[in-house]
Formats: C-alpha cells, sequence, structure tokens
C-alpha cells in the first residue's frame, strides 16, 4: 500500500504504524508533530496508529534555537 509523508510517497506493509514510520526516518525520540489526513496523532497512539492505503502524512519536527 502507499501513504503520502510530507508530500512523497511511501510504499508500506499492511499493518504499518506511526511508531515504525517514526523510527524508519529517525525521529524517534526527537519533538515531532504528526498529523495524517488533517488530524493529529497524538505521540501516546502512535504505537497503535495504523495506517490506510492513501493517508497523507504531515511530520515535523521542532528545532531549538537562542
Amino acid at each position: 500500500m502507499e501513504i503520502i509523508v510530507n508530500g512523497e510517497s511511501r510504499r508500506v506493509t499492511e499493518g504499518y504504524t506511526a511508531a515504525r514510520l517514526v523510527e524508519e526516518l529517525g525521529l524517534s525520540g526527537r519533538r515531532i508533530a504528526m498529523e495524517v489526513n488533517r488530524e493529529i496523532v497524538p505521540r501516546s497512539d502512535y504505537e497503535r496508529h495504523v495506517f490506510d492505503d492513501g493517508d497523507r502524512v504531515e511530520l515535523v519536527h521542532a528545532i531549538g534555537g537562542g
């Protein structure tokens, strides 16, 4: 199946979770926000949030500055 992550197509398997996406993108442990089809997915739901074919995912991460 296919999802769109920050405007780019990504082929994933059935049962692919938000937690797995974050891990594969190397964003584990970073301060990020995830939106799927214009709905925020709370970090506490990443392990159980399973993507559907065609989902549009937007990921942003906070960058500190001083």
